[in-house]
């Protein structure tokens, strides 16, 4: 097989100890760039050697991104065809079976799962895929009939994944197999949400999330709740099935607060829970204004500093994020401030939260650092599979 395939050939100060190491990138940098490289269609099989031509891996290619190549498997004869896609399925989905009792949760997390930028959410026997790679988007219909085969009935093709760029595809989002017309009610932590699997954010619902919101909601416990950067409810609705008094759910998505609306009346806590729309920055500098307090303050707001050329803006961004969110908590209680980008790493995210507290004159411990649930494992040799970082601190003051 590995005859019949295109060649990448690793540059002499290329480190190949890397790809033998486990490392699942291999950057454009590092590679031989000539006539016969350049043209290979991008999502190519394609043989990964090192400068002394000895076969590393067999992998996707795609010259013309950032990330050439993509280590699909260390065996470069490996045949990279529909079985093989459903056996790293299969494997995929016996880890979230011992895990999960219900079909809701993260099937696919990428490299971490052998399925370099490849996402998929599971919604019961529906499913959301995200092939953010020029690979596995040419095999999306292998995906498809796999996915089928383990029993999803409906299977949508997400094409909003800010990497797909980058890969050169198109942004169409459509319906693979079958397809829903509703939203999907999700029970999680006792909560229940609704996820819009084709017009709401990524995939409809952050199931990366979910052990951060039973920490909270173990907080809240006849307390009042302030969300902010709620989507569709996720931390506010814990929350409220964790026994809090009220909620109080702030984004600027009008659709997303009716679906988090939605999700409390199917708790029976309609009267508890409250929407506000507007600007998160603007609405918790209004709420200080007002002079309100809440027992547990909960921010959560989409990725600041995405890339390291945005991470200096993110830090000053999650600081400022600290700072209007830290007075609007009671003496006594508790705030969740939470980063999903993983350019800015742990320390900084925590130095840049600890600031802003600072600067809002309140005095805290922090109490409490959490990071995705197991349904999205960490790829030991990328630190960028483990990005969401969840902080939370107890006002003494």
């Amino acid at each position: 097989m590995t005859d019949t395939r295109p060649v990448l050939r690793l540059k002499p100060k290329a480190d190949a100890r890397r790809i033998r190491h486990g490392h699942p990138w291999v950057f454009a940098d590092d590679i031989v760039a000539d006539r016969r490289s350049r043209a290979i269609p991008p999502g190519t099989i394609a043989v990964l050697e090192d400068a002394e031509r000895n076969p590393l891996a067999a992998v996707a290619a795609t010259m013309e991104s950032r990330i050439a190549a993509r280590v699909l498997d260390r065996d470069p004869g490996a045949t990279i065809d529909g079985a093989w896609i459903a056996a790293r399925l299969g494997r995929a989905l016996a880890h979230r079976k011992r895990l999960y009792p219900a079909p809701f949760y993260r099937l696919v997390h990428a490299e971490a799962d052998g399925l370099p930028g490849v996402v998929i959410d599971r919604f019961g026997e529906a499913c959301v895929i995200q092939p953010n790679a020029a690979w596995a988007d040419a095999r999306s219909e292998a995906f498809a009939d796999a996915l089928t085969e383990l029993g999803l009935a409906h299977v949508l093709l997400n094409a909003t994944g800010r990497a797909r760029g980058a890969e050169g595809l198109d942004g169409e989002t459509r319906w693979l197999r079958g397809g829903l017309d509703a939203s999907v009610a999700v029970e999680m932590n006792g909560a229940i949400y609704f996820a819009d699997l084709t017009g709401g954010q990524k995939t409809g619902l952050f199931y990366d999330q979910r052990p951060n919101h039973a920490f909270v909601a173990g907080l809240a416990r006849d307390a009042t709740v302030l969300d902010v950067f709620a989507h569709v409810g996720g931390f506010g609705l814990a929350a409220l099935a964790g026994g809090a008094a009220r909620a109080l759910a702030v984004d600027g998505s009008a659709p997303a607060l009716e679906l988090a609306a939605k999700g409390a009346a199917a708790m029976g806590r309609s009267e508890e829970f409250e929407t506000r729309r507007g600007d998160a920055f603007d609405t918790m500098a209004a709420l200080g204004a007002e002079g309100a307090r809440f027992g547990v303050v909960v921010a959560d707001p989409p990725a600041f500093a995405p890339a390291k050329p945005a991470l200096t803006a993110g830090l000053r961004a999650y600081e400022r994020v600290a700072r209007l969110a830290a007075p609007l908590v009671e003496a006594g209680g508790y705030l969740t401030l939470c980063s999903c980008s993983h350019a800015a790493e742990l320390s900084k995210f925590r130095a840049a939260s600890i600031r802003g507290i600072g600067r809002a004159g309140r005095e805290a411990q922090l109490i409490h650092t959490g990071f995705a649930g197991p349904d999205h494992p960490v790829h030991p040799q990328l630190a960028e599979s483990g990005y969401l970082k969840a902080l939370t601190f107890r006002m003494l003051d």
